[in-house]
């Protein structure tokens, strides 16, 4: 049968619109929001889940991460849906999940990519911190390291956290690409349009897996905040025209990863200035006459992470009788060396 444009519809065909209105009516108000704290497991220990959204099991195969995403075959095409903002009591938070055509109303539905993590402890200690953030980077290598997370929700014991500590909001800036952006919720219940949730840590994973997340973290961390300059060839031009200034001046670019200790220990016999981003190589500055200079860059940042560690190469060109003529933290973080380690 066929209608024309002009043709209003049968009743059979506008009450099969309503009859599924009203499904979705129906769906969208039945979704039933737990709390994210299940306070009748907070003490027993749970095989496969926790008291954390204690109504789901996880995804797991042996020697794997363990994880929930959503929407996926194992949600049955649900997405998940979080409600609540309390810092102190975990049991005032929620979760549920709904289809996507028949969300909760007045839901904030958010695209992209969503990282929910529960940590049982916190998010500002190194240790378990990091071992918190393992299964969200084990997960990104699973896919290739193709999908990046938009937002990142935390939870310790339920409730919402807002921040990371620097060091390990640094080390997932340079895995992920970008500094973790934390959400902060408002009122009304959120959805997410793809969310993978960790709530075991590193736990079920083998030690090939983590040593290969290791690999993974260590590479990322290095290339990122290499302690370089970020156009070698700008930086060397300046130096070498200074250097042409100078009646006598030889200037050369060396790179001490590159020579053998002997070969390091005659470089620096024959340096007068030392011009060097911060790092271990600068060790080789006592080498050098005494009354020689020292130069140090520090890429942006390092102020605030290195604290007095800033200040130990400062130390040994006093002690060595070197000059230390200053130094320079620059607005980028990257930055490769004039002589580098």
């Amino acid at each position: 049968m066929y209608f024309s444009l002009q043709t209003p519809p049968s009743r059979q065909w506008q009450s099969s619109i309503d009859l599924n209105s009203n499904m979705v009516h129906k769906l969208r108000h039945s979704v039933t929001f737990l709390p994210l704290k299940d306070l009748r497991y907070v003490n027993a220990a749970l095989q496969g889940h926790t008291w954390f959204m204690s109504s789901l099991y996880d995804t797991h195969q042996d020697g794997e991460v363990q994880y929930q995403q959503f929407l996926s075959e194992s949600s049955h095409g649900r997405v998940l849906c979080l409600k609540g903002h309390d810092t102190h009591d975990g049991s005032r938070n929620y979760y549920a999940l709904a289809w996507p055509e028949a969300l909760p109303y007045n839901t904030t539905f958010m695209k992209g990519l969503t990282f929910v993590s529960y940590n049982h402890y916190d998010y500002g200690n190194l240790f378990h911190g990091l071992t918190s953030m393992i299964p969200f980077v084990t997960w990104h290598k699973m896919n290739n390291c193709s999908i990046m997370p938009s937002r990142w929700v935390l939870y310790h014991w339920g409730e919402l956290r807002f921040n990371m500590g620097l060091w390990l909001g640094s080390l997932m800036e340079a895995t992920f690409g970008g500094p973790p952006n934390i959400e902060r919720f408002k009122d009304g219940p959120v959805c997410f349009e793809e969310a993978v949730v960790m709530r075991h840590n590193e736990g079920g994973m083998s030690r090939q897996r983590r040593m290969e997340v290791f690999d993974l973290m260590r590479c990322k961390a290095r290339m990122y905040w290499a302690r370089s300059f970020k156009n070698e060839t700008i930086v060397t031009d300046i130096f070498h025209k200074e250097c042409a200034k100078v009646q006598g001046c030889q200037f050369m670019v060396a790179h001490s990863n590159n020579l053998t200790f002997c070969e390091q220990v005659k470089l620096m016999s024959l340096t007068d200035i030392l011009i060097s981003p911060h790092g271990a190589q600068l060790t080789n500055m006592f080498l050098m006459e005494k009354n020689s200079s020292v130069m140090e860059f520090f890429p942006k940042g390092w102020q605030k992470l290195a604290g007095v560690g800033q200040y130990v190469y400062r130390s040994i060109a006093s002690w060595a009788g070197m000059k230390h003529e200053g130094s320079w933290r620059g607005p980028i973080w990257r930055s490769l060396s004039i002589f580098r380690g």
